[in-house]
């Protein structure tokens, strides 16, 4: 499967955004999906993920109540609502695809990656 991440962009603190992840090639709803994202000199972090058919999500504490992820099967689609952005949000955001059943916090086990979309908050 092939991941596109978009939606990235500028925005002033308080702001939001919506991050767009298109899937193309196998049945996107065969695989649980997850944001990541990676600030300059920091490693990968777990943002929010939800599974194949969209009844679980989840998280990372520090985006919890601000970001919202969703997703489309029909449409092979996922997305990321973000709400009240701070300046601590910019980085360089991720969507991922996963083989296995559940979706995990942790980068390295996941299959399938899209190329990014950078997302910068001013203070």
């Amino acid at each position: 499967v092939q991941l596109q991440a978009s939606g990235g962009g500028l925005v002033q603190a308080g702001g939001s955004l919506r991050l767009s992840c298109a899937a193309s090639g196998r049945t996107f709803g065969n695989y649980p999906v997850a944001w990541f994202r990676q600030a300059p000199g920091k490693e990968r972090e777990f943002v929010s993920g939800i599974s194949r058919g969209g009844g679980s999500t989840g998280y990372a504490d520090s985006v919890k109540g601000r970001f919202t992820i969703s997703r489309d099967n029909a449409k092979n689609a996922v997305y990321l609502q973000m709400n009240s952005l701070k300046p601590e949000d910019t980085a360089v955001y991720y969507c991922a695809a996963d083989r296995g059943l559940f979706f995990g916090r942790d980068h390295t086990a996941y299959d399938y990656w899209g190329q990014g979309t950078l997302v910068t908050v001013s203070s």
